[in-house]
């Protein structure tokens, strides 16, 4: 078994696939409209996605605009090398950084939290070691 995608319903698709791609740097896959049953998805991720990566699938079902996160919810999480760097190119790109980059609570790990255009919450991991393998956010 693997992990395939993590589905997030949105409000409003373009500004999501725009947020995934010009915010975090991911590759739009692929998309499909559902007209029979009112909805639109997209699937974004990194280095082509799957096999190699898990995707991210944007689900907007036609005429909601909003969703309530609930409490369940977490975050996605996205390993960068840099994260200091990778928070400026956010910040840059118009991104929300809503935790600053710095050591996770009891541990050593530099963590820092974004959100997307929908509200759900994002965090950065610095993993210097995903440098060499061209994976997550540069």
């Amino acid at each position: 078994m693997r992990l395939l995608h993590t589905m997030l319903r949105v409000g409003h698709l373009e500004r999501s696939i725009t947020f995934y791609t010009k915010v975090l740097g991911m590759e739009l896959l692929r998309r499909s409209e559902n007209p029979e049953y009112e909805y639109s998805l997209a699937f974004l991720g990194y280095a082509g996605g799957n096999p190699a990566q898990a995707e991210i699938e944007l689900t907007y079902n036609w005429g909601t605009h909003r969703y309530g996160l609930g409490t369940a919810y977490g975050h996605i999480a996205i390993g960068v090398p840099d994260i200091h760097a990778a928070c400026a190119k956010i910040k840059a790109a118009g991104g929300n950084v809503t935790r600053e980059p710095g050591p996770v609570k009891g541990g050593a790990t530099i963590i820092a939290f974004i959100t997307d255009p929908d509200g759900y919450k994002i965090e950065l991991i610095e993993r210097p070691d995903d440098a060499s393998e061209g994976q997550g956010l540069r």
